[in-house]
Order: structure tokens, then sequence, then C-alpha cells
């Protein structure tokens, strides 16, 4: 999948990555991923919601696969965040 097609959710707005989901299908985008670590996860759940309820009615859910990233923090040790993927389809 071309990397212009994810949407990494982080701290911002629930609205500003709708935009832009929503921005990218209007364009012609058939598919987008949202890419989501540890806390953003619900924010990225509700992302997919947001779009699929209110938006663009014609969007379905893709595969949505959840994992474990290890990030390295500031001590050097390691430590594990959960991670997931929302693939949705036009």
């Amino acid at each position: 999948m071309p990397e212009e097609n994810v949407v990494y959710i982080g701290n911002k707005p629930v609205m500003n990555y709708v935009l832009a989901v929503v921005t990218q299908m209007n364009s012609g985008t058939s598919e987008v991923t949202l890419k989501a670590r540890g806390r953003a996860i619900s924010r990225a759940v509700d992302v997919a919601e947001i779009i699929r309820n209110r938006f663009i009615s014609d969007v379905e859910l893709g595969t949505i696969d959840i994992g474990t990233e290890e990030i390295r923090n500031m001590e050097g040790s390691n430590t594990n965040v959960s991670a997931i993927e929302i693939q949705l389809n036009k």
C-alpha cells in the first residue's frame, strides 16, 4: 500500500484526522489505512466510526490489525506499546 494512503493518528483533535481521510477519499482514493499506537488507539477507532456514520456512508471496514511494537525509551530500555491498523475501503 502506498505510504500516502496512510493517516497516522496522534494527539490532534479527532476532526483533523476525519478531515484528512474524507479529503483523501473525495480525491479518488479507494482505501485509506489509519495507524495508531498506545493512547491514540481509541482516537483511531473514533475517526473510523465518525467517517462511517456521519460523513461517507459507503465506507466499509477492511482488515483490522492489532499488535505490539517495541519502543526504546529515554533511559535506554525497551517498552512495549500496543498498535492498531484500521483499513477503510470505499
